[in-house]
């Protein structure tokens, strides 16, 4: 069965051991494919965002292509960080290098998701790059959330964007469970005192 994705490279295409790929070629190597950083084969991502997780997208210039595995696959994934479909495979075909054009309209074609916002993340975007995503961006954005007394007077304003407000309520849930378990603990202590 054979699987779609993208292979991120080095500029040239040139993976991190130094091997030349040609776009329109095809590669095999006699292993049984393991993926990993002990892996053997030709990795690769169904989805292009998670390739650039393997390089300094955001300091260098890569080459990213449309590859088809063919052969043999080994399926890896990074449940923690949220990579998932990563792969190994003994067989690869480059079916396409992407343009810059091809990738900035394959993000911008998208509708504002986690994905997209991994893709700012990791890839390398000039201002005005930047600003044709500025919709996605929207969580970045300052947001001003007022709080009124019954009679309709401002009781307090601030200007948050929402990044913070997701980090104070991280924080405040970590404040209570470690209360919580600290009151769990003299909770353990006082019955084994008894």
């Amino acid at each position: 069965m054979a699987i779609k994705g993208y292979k991120t490279f080095d500029k040239g295409l040139v993976n991190r051991y130094g091997k030349v790929f040609i776009e329109g070629a095809s590669y095999e190597e006699d292993v049984t494919p393991r993926f990993g950083n002990d892996g053997r084969g030709m990795h690769f991502c169904k989805r292009l965002e998670d390739t650039l997780r393997y390089f300094n997208a955001t300091e260098e210039e890569v080459d990213i292509a449309e590859v088809t595995a063919y052969g043999d696959l080994a399926e890896g994934e990074d449940e923690y960080g949220g990579f998932y479909d990563m792969y190994a495979t003994n067989k690869l075909r480059i079916d396409h290098v992407l343009t810059r054009d091809e990738i900035l309209r394959m993000f911008l074609s998208m509708e504002p998701n986690e994905r997209v916002k991994r893709f700012i993340k990791y890839f390398r975007l000039d201002d005005i790059e930047l600003s044709m995503f500025q919709k996605v961006m929207v969580d970045e954005r300052p947001k001003t959330i007022v709080t009124y007394n019954v009679d309709g007077t401002v009781t307090r304003e601030h200007t948050y964007n929402i990044k913070q407000i997701e980090d104070e309520i991280k924080k405040s849930y970590e404040r209570n469970r470690k209360l919580e378990n600290v009151g769990n603990l003299e909770l353990k202590l006082k019955s084994h005192k008894k």
